[in-house]
Order: C-alpha cells, then structure tokens, then sequence
C-alpha cells in the first residue's frame, strides 16, 4: 500500500523529519493541526512507527480510541520526536546502531515520498 507524505508549504523552510512510535495495543489518530495553512493526519496501527514531517514548532495530537469514540491522550511537540539525519562518525558500537536506525528512516522517508 502507497502511503503519500503530505509535504509542508513551499514558505515553511526548516522542517525536521520526526518518528512516532505506537506502543500501545490500540489504533491511534495522530494529527498537527497547529500550524497555519497545513494539516496532518494519520491512522497508526499498534506497534507500527511513523516518520513524517513537520516544522520545530508543530504539535502532534494522539487520539488513542475504540471504533466509535477516541480521546485525547497526548501532545507531543515535533522538536521532541525529530530524528537527527546527520550520522555520527565516532566510529563505536553505538554509533554504528545509530547509523543503522537513521538509514532506516531516511530509506522509510523517501518511500514515503514516493
């Protein structure tokens, strides 16, 4: 299944690409609605983690609910949630596991721009 990344607005220029995990056992509503001129919003299923974009500034809603009702469990500030896209080059275990967990979401970004 395509998924399609809603791309901020041409004037916003310093976004940050950010990661959203669900660890919860239910489905989950996740949206930005506070930026001017741009919403985002998507379904994640348990377990499943979600890289998207969004500006510094951006608050991301999680909606955590049954069928028919859902309710406002979290707010989460993208700054908190961004991804750091530079790799470290210090060379240890731990900067390889980095590296690996940022090739990831850069390979699951440019999918998701696709």
């Amino acid at each position: 299944m395509a998924q399609i990344l809603d791309p901020l607005p041409s004037n916003y220029k310093n976004g940050i690409v950010c990661c959203y995990v669900n660890a919860t056992s239910k489905i989950q509503v996740v949206r930005i609605s506070n930026l001017p001129n741009w919403h985002f919003e998507r379904v994640v299923f348990p377990g499943q983690r979600l890289v998207f974009e969004s500006m510094p500034q951006g608050v991301l809603e999680v909606h955590t609910g049954m069928m028919a009702s859902a309710i406002l469990s979290d707010k989460i500030p993208c700054i908190t949630l961004r991804i750091d896209m530079e790799l470290n080059e210090s060379g240890d275990e731990d900067s390889e596991k980095e590296e690996d967990s940022t090739s990831t979401a850069e390979k699951e970004l440019v999918q998701l721009k696709r």
